[in-house]
């Protein structure tokens, strides 16, 4: 039950933070993390080649990857219904993120009620072969255990496709 409850809140945060953040910059091509199987190489979205990355579900039943924030190691929760990428207050402060629970305010509406947090851009998320830069996203101070991989670096992939067990960034 509280997974669903999580699922939801992320859900709603990724819809409303779209709705009220300003879109984000292209992004340039970098080195791979060593987070997920690499298939192939192939440039995908512009500005932005992801390799044929191929991520396992795991036994809760989602999609994890393993990035860099910022030069930073962050373990993320692949959320295809997230408008942007939320941080956990924990990771924001370990990539070096300037901010105090004081700056918070609402930044959408989850299941719960509404949802506090501070949007940021960050600089730049390497996942896989690819970097994407001037990430929009958002540090969310409560009721978030993992951080959320959201569409506002998704979309900069050319495809996402769940197949069974197995989860595509191409």
């Amino acid at each position: 039950m509280m997974a669903t409850r999580l699922l939801l809140l992320a859900i709603a945060l990724g819809v409303s933070l779209g709705l009220i953040l300003p879109e984000s910059q292209p992004a340039s091509p970098s080195a791979a993390t060593p987070a997920v199987s690499v298939a192939e190489a192939a440039p995908t979205a512009p500005g932005l080649a992801v390799v044929g990355t191929m991520i396992s579900r795991d036994p809760d039943g989602h999609f994890y990857v393993d990035a860099r924030v910022d030069g930073q190691p962050v373990r993320f929760l692949v959320d295809t219904g997230a408008s942007l990428v939320a941080l956990t207050v924990d990771d924001a402060r370990r990539i070096g993120l300037n901010f105090s629970p004081a700056e918070f305010a609402v930044v959408g509406r989850g299941a719960s009620g509404a949802v506090r947090g501070k949007p940021v851009v960050l600089d730049r998320i390497a996942v896989a072969g690819g970097e994407a830069r001037q990430v929009r996203a958002a540090i969310i101070g409560e009721g978030l255990d993992v951080s959320l991989l959201g569409q506002s670096f998704l979309s900069r992939v050319g495809s996402v496709a769940i197949d069974g067990d197995r989860m595509t960034l191409r």
